[in-house]
């Protein structure tokens, strides 16, 4: 497996040039658009990855891929450049990495949020504007529901973690009685 490291090269120089070329939202359509057809037809991408295949066959493919679906000059490169590097293999995970870099330098940040309920659209509200008061940025939500929570929110930003799950408050108010 390649290292993170490798993927980030490819993910910053592309938020380089979107930035630079005010693109980010048609980029991300495009690379969004890729993303749809790589998970519709998972063996695209092994196709592109095996050392079997011509690398003319493989650009050829390419080819016919960005005629059936156009995108921009700057996407078509990029997923050229993956195709001559034997990096689209990997395109899922330089993707990922594109999207959060290019959300750091907007600073935006992704909160994770693991609820033991659904939450409602102005409970989402609130807790964006809380955590966007806490870390200083614009909050995107992941939210899911986790049925192992008895209540409450597990929240993750980056590396901190805001457990208000009632599952934590148990676990506390355990260890004030033991003492």
């Amino acid at each position: 497996m390649i290292s993170s490291v490798v993927f980030a090269r490819y993910a910053r120089s592309l938020a380089d040039v979107v930035l630079e070329q005010q693109e980010a939202s048609s980029v991300a359509r495009d690379l969004e658009l890729f993303r749809e057809i790589f998970v519709a037809v998972p063996d695209l991408l092994e196709t592109f990855h095996n050392p079997a295949i011509p690398g003319e066959v493989k650009q050829k493919i390419l080819s016919e891929l960005l005629v059936r679906y156009p995108v921009s000059r700057t996407t078509e490169n990029f997923l050229k450049v993956l195709l001559d590097h034997n990096r689209l293999r990997y395109f899922r995970e330089i993707l990922d990495l594109y999207t959060r870099t290019l959300n750091e330098r907007r600073g935006i940040v992704t909160a994770q949020v693991a609820s033991a309920a659904p939450l409602t659209e102005r409970e989402q509200g609130e807790l964006r504007e809380s955590l966007a008061h806490a870390t200083g940025r614009s909050v995107i939500l992941d939210v899911r529901t986790d049925k192992d929570l008895l209540g409450g929110l597990v929240v993750r930003v980056g590396s901190t973690v805001y457990d208000g799950s009632v599952l934590r408050q148990l676990a506390e108010m355990r260890q004030r009685l033991m003492k």
